[in-house]
């Protein structure tokens, strides 16, 4: 990898991280656009250059998290089941699911259908009364098994072309909770999640990286973050007037687009 492959990566890992489109996904996809190998190393940079997307929530919500023990026990409560599938599951996950590009279009292909078909849904019942947290929504009143339920959905996101964010953020809504709200969780809850992904991956190899390989990491990590910062207030902004409809219609295009270069041996 170069300068150019590295700020490239943290760009894409910064603008995906947070929009339910999978960053993973995305990362290989550009990663064998730019025909770098999917080696240990890049694997594991893919992962630890997250920690710099979720640098941005955290000086972002730090606040509001750490001057609440409801909101700091709920984000733990969340991510429990997915610490313990993730931890599980690591090593299938790193050796046949990452750079596996046919797995990611399936996913891509089907995540996006599953949004669609869901927004429809919710359009088209608009005046039916769902299930709700109460009148006033808010992260320290979601209940434990609403919880544990988000925390499940965000482990679906161990297949590449899922999307943390997108798994969160639909099973928010079926659950009856509000855009804003969920997409921030859908943000929080990925703090610990990557955090303890990142540190468990630097734990199993990170030490073996070279002196130039940690500084590839570490521009990926401050490209991702910056850009991240930008996005993140972007998407708020977007989704207090729209759907996740245009995420859903996006997805179908890039597995389409995926499928097709993979069939023609493009990448």
């Amino acid at each position: 990898m170069n300068i150019i492959h590295t700020i490239l990566l943290g760009v894409v890992e910064g603008v995906t991280e947070f929009l339910p489109i999978s960053s993973t996904a995305h990362m290989d996809i550009v990663r064998a656009l730019l025909s770098v190998p999917s080696s240990s190393f890049v694997k594991s940079f893919e992962i630890i250059i997250q920690l710099g997307a979720i640098m941005a929530v955290i000086v972002l919500y730090a606040k509001k998290v750490f001057t609440s023990f409801k909101y700091f026990r709920n984000l733990i409560i969340a991510f429990i089941p997915t610490g313990i599938i993730g931890f599980v599951l690591y090593k299938i996950v790193k050796s046949l699911f990452l750079g596996n590009l046919y797995i990611e279009a399936s996913a891509l292909l089907i995540g996006g259908i599953v949004i669609i078909l869901f927004e429809n849904y919710r359009e088209t019942h608009k005046g039916k009364k769902t299930e709700s947290l109460s009148v006033e929504q808010s992260v320290e009143t979601l209940s434990v098994r609403q919880l544990i339920t988000l925390g499940v959905a965000q482990a679906l996101a161990v297949i590449p072309g899922v999307s943390r964010s997108g798994a969160v953020i639909v099973c928010g809504r079926v659950l009856g909770l509000e855009n804003v709200l969920i997409t921030e969780f859908s943000f929080l809850l990925a703090v610990p999640t990557m955090m303890a992904a990142a540190a468990y991956d630097i734990y199993k190899t990170g030490f073996s990286f070279s002196g130039s390989e940690w500084g590839t990491v570490f521009l990926g990590f401050v490209v991702a973050f910056i850009t991240a910062l930008i996005v993140i207030k972007w998407l708020l902004s977007y989704i207090k007037k729209h759907s996740f409809k245009i995420f859903g219609w996006y997805r179908i295009v890039m597995a389409i687009i995926l499928i097709i270069a993979i069939y023609l041996k493009v990448i």
